[in-house]
């Protein structure tokens, strides 16, 4: 009787044995869940490549924040490979900046906005504080293009591998869980990390990064159909006191009070549970990308045993192999359907856009033109999808315009002919019409200064624009052929009105014509105690001018470029002036710069400068001759700048300018550069002699830092044809 007991026991649980592996074949659904914690969340990308080793097919996937990110990218059919390749093109220090390349930003910011330290937004009359660093926009743009091969796709569970997010309802503190929509929409809004970035608004619910409410959404995936879960969690838990050292940290503590507790629970629901040690970075440690991937992939090899019997049991076969992902290069625009532009034309966004209805269009080309948009700073948030529609596809683009209207803006120079500087800025757009923008400046330090510019952008099609400037300064100058003076001591203002019409062709190009008042007061004490002393405004006038210009600016960079050419040629006739001028008669004046910089080896830059300037017809006035000499980017009128030689010692109707700069970048925006130049400055230089005969060269080197404050800069200068050594400083952007 006992032995007939015994072998029915040991049936049943053969039976019991036969049928659990049979399920576990049959039916195991893998759910892989990635917690949140910024750069942390890289060490996802180790896991999942020993994921893909092993031969684990994932079933469903759940993230937040990070692992929003890393986990909707795979989700979308990428493979482990081809996620490390994307965080390491993604710069996300970048993203983090909002940096949009320069390629992208109107003509109007290459020549006026790169100046200012930081803006504050202006609402209801108050400065105030921004909502966050960045507004995301970058983020979404690359997630935008990332994902369009899904971009069709609004129920999640239809992606490749079915994939939830996490976000937290900034109102009421909820968990939102992200399984519909938009996939960039929503990875952004499960990412975006308080203060960081600014919240995305979905569904009319304002969304935060869902690490908030539930970092590691294990409940989630086990929702969804999973029936074995593996979690990769690359918190930390609360640091203590002396680990919580920057504001950083302490925002990611205050994040990690309400969900600790909650994930201590979770770990209990999960089969395979990997937490790499990544307690030592921070969710900005973007530089560390390489060992926090390392840790993960180290921290899965050990239970590569766990996780390869996981793939036996998956019905005994191997997870399928990840196709390689082909984005489209092109494709047929069928038409482009614009929502939310109210305070922009739609022949504004569509110049911007750069994409027509009815042609073939590059993915490269219509991702510039977002960045276009979003370089103008108009808009909150630019979404885009792709719909196929007949032999193509429909451009269906959602704008937020920027409810900001006005912004402050503030930035700090130093110079020697300036001194010191503190501009104040209000910029604001939409004031009288749409497309406008209104800028003024006022500089106060040592010289008190104004600019003021009204524009109305229209792009390609005729845009107007009216400017005005007062600028003044002291200093020594060689305006006099006197023997017995060796140098004047000025006072120099210059008050400048313009009225002109532009053109702008891809950013980069720009022609424009208008007319010009400018009153030119020059005054000195130095004479005084001479018998000229009648003779101490040496030019009080005003002048009326017609001018014209074409520029072309491709730098990269406004101070330091890499790559690129930069063009400004510009003619001013001298039309008439007030009776102060003796026999004034009309006379013209046309300057040309043409530079190009090109870098080798990504850290040595080679630039080279020609600038020239010619006078045509008599000028009485010796005033508004070509004065070279001394170092600046904001000189004035026919003030040139030339190594070797104090400002304006070298003066006359014509010159020749050539200058070559060495620089090299020893660490990461630190410069060492070398500058040679060479001028011919002669009433005619081209008359009577050769073109090199007289020509004058100096030599500089020095120190350059790209700070935030603006380049800071020191530079030793000296000519083998004088004895006068000249050392120049200068701190902050130029203005």
């Amino acid at each position: 009787m006992k032995r007939k007991l015994l072998f029915l026991i040991l049936f049943c649980c053969s039976l019991g044995i036969l049928a659990q592996n049979d399920t576990l074949k049959k039916d195991i659904k893998v759910g892989l869940v990635l917690s949140g914690g910024g750069a942390k969340g890289f060490a996802h990308i180790g896991v999942i490549k020993v994921l893909e080793e092993a031969g684990v097919k994932v079933d469903f996937i759940g993230g937040t924040s990070m692992g929003a990110l890393v986990g909707g990218l795979y989700a979308s059919g990428y493979n482990a490979k081809e996620l490390d390749s994307i965080v390491r093109i993604l710069e996300f220090d970048k993203i983090l900046q909002e940096e949009v390349p320069r390629k992208a930003k109107p003509f109007f910011d290459k020549e006026n906005g790169e100046r200012y330290i930081f803006s504050l937004p202006i609402r209801n009359k108050k400065v105030t504080l921004p909502i966050a660093l960045a507004k995301g926009q970058s983020a979404l743009n690359k997630l935008s293009l990332l994902t369009q091969h899904v971009a069709y796709i609004k129920d999640f569970s239809q992606l490749p591998i079915p994939f939830l997010c996490i976000g937290t309802d900034i109102e009421t503190g909820e968990q939102v869980i992200l399984d519909k929509g938009y996939l960039p929409e929503a990875l952004r809004a499960s990412s975006a990390f308080p203060t960081l970035f600014e919240p995305v608004e979905i569904d009319n619910r304002m969304l935060l990064d869902g690490g908030i409410v539930n970092n590691f959404p294990v409940n989630e995936v086990i929702d969804m159909g999973a029936t074995f879960v593996i979690g990769v969690d690359v918190q930390s838990g609360l640091g203590n006191r002396n680990d919580v050292d920057n504001a950083i940290k302490v925002i990611d503590q205050i994040v990690s009070f309400s969900v600790d507790g909650k994930n201590k629970d979770k770990i209990d629901l999960v089969d395979v549970y990997l937490n790499p040690k990544v307690e030592q970075y921070n969710v900005v440690s973007f530089e560390s990308l390489d060992k926090i991937i390392r840790e993960g992939e180290r921290v899965a090899r050990l239970q590569l045993d766990a996780l390869t019997k996981i793939a036996k049991a998956q019905n005994n076969a191997k997870c399928e192999t990840k196709k390689r992902i082909e984005l489209p290069q092109t494709f047929f625009c069928e038409n482009i359907e614009i929502e939310g532009n109210t305070s922009y034309t739609r022949d504004y966004v569509l110049n911007k856009l750069k994409c027509n209805e009815q042609e073939e269009v590059s993915f490269k080309s219509f991702i510039d033109g977002v960045d276009n948009l979003t370089a103008t700073e108009n808009f909150q948030n630019i979404t885009y999808r792709l719909e196929p529609y007949k032999k193509g596809y429909i451009i269906r683009l959602k704008l937020k315009e920027n409810a900001i209207k006005t912004q402050a803006q503030i930035a700090v120079h130093y110079d020697e002919l300036y001194k010191t500087s503190i501009a104040l800025n209000i910029t604001s757009k939409n004031v009288l019409l749409k497309n406008d923008l209104v800028s003024a400046d006022l500089i106060l330090g040592d010289n008190l200064r104004y600019n003021f510019n009204y524009f109305v952008d229209n792009g390609f099609h005729l845009s107007v624009g009216l400017k005005s400037r007062y600028s003044s300064f002291n200093t020594n100058v060689r305006f006099t052929d006197n023997p017995s003076i060796n140098k004047l001591n000025i006072n120099y203002s210059d008050f400048t009105n313009q009225l002109y019409v532009q053109t702008v062709y891809s950013r980069k190009f720009a022609l424009g014509i208008g007319l010009e008042h400018k009153n030119v007061s020059v005054n000195t004490e130095t004479l005084s105690s001479t018998p000229l002393s009648e003779n101490l405004s040496l030019d009080k006038n005003h002048y009326l001018n017609l001018i014209s210009y074409l520029k072309y600016d491709s730098y990269d960079h406004k101070y330091f470029p890499k790559n690129g050419i930069y063009f400004n040629g510009e003619y001013r006739w001298y039309l008439a002036a007030t009776e102060s001028i003796s026999g004034f008669k009309p006379f013209a004046q046309a300057r040309g710069n043409f530079e190009f910089a090109k870098t080798f080896y990504d850290k040595f830059t080679v630039q080279v400068k020609t600038e020239a300037g010619f006078t045509f017809e008599e000028n009485n006035n010796l005033l508004l001759d070509y004065h070279l000499g001394g170092f600046g980017d904001n000189l004035i009128n026919t003030f040139v700048p030339f190594y070797g030689y104090d400002l304006a010692d070298l003066s006359n109707r014509t010159f020749l300018k050539s200058t070559l700069v060495l620089r090299q970048e020893i660490f990461p925006k630190n410069y060492l550069m070398f500058i040679t130049n060479a001028a011919r400055v002669e009433n005619n230089v081209f008359k009577d002699s050769d073109i090199f005969d007289n020509t004058k060269i100096g030599y500089a080197a020095g120190y350059s830092l790209d700070s935030f404050l603006g380049p800071v800069e020191l530079k030793f200068s000296w000519s083998p044809k004088t004895s006068h050594n000249h050392w120049y400083f200068n701190l902050g952007y130029w203005f």
